[in-house]
């Protein structure tokens, strides 16, 4: 099992080797118990953005970590890949700009790459 640390870097790392941009991690740990972090990224197309979202599920499973889940492929604008203590929501532009995750958990801390 990994930590989290290194499960953070798994999932920034498969982003990054297919170009996701605007990549930000948040620590929400002090405001819910569902998770620890979230990762937010974009894609460029919605094709772009479930290639993204499927990277990372690959990944964790070649790390021995498989996701518990991962949805929204169907329509592409937003896929989320749980991985239990990180949570992975890769997004078009218009759909994060419209949810603004960012602003939600605000107050937390925020790395971005």
């Amino acid at each position: 099992m990994l930590s989290i640390d290194e499960l953070q870097q798994l999932a920034v790392t498969a982003l990054e080797e297919l170009k996701g941009s605007e990549i930000t991690v948040m620590d929400v740990s002090e405001m819910t118990d569902v998770t620890s972090r979230m990762v937010i990224a974009s894609g460029t197309s919605s094709r772009h953005v479930r290639s993204l979202a499927e990277n990372v599920v690959l990944e964790a499973k070649r790390a021995n970590n498989p996701p518990l889940g991962h949805e929204g492929e169907e329509s592409g604008d937003w896929v989320l890949v749980d991985l239990g203590e990180i949570v992975v929501h890769v997004m078009m532009p218009e759909t994060r700009d419209y949810y603004n995750l960012e602003k939600f958990w605000e107050e937390f801390q925020r790395e971005e790459f």
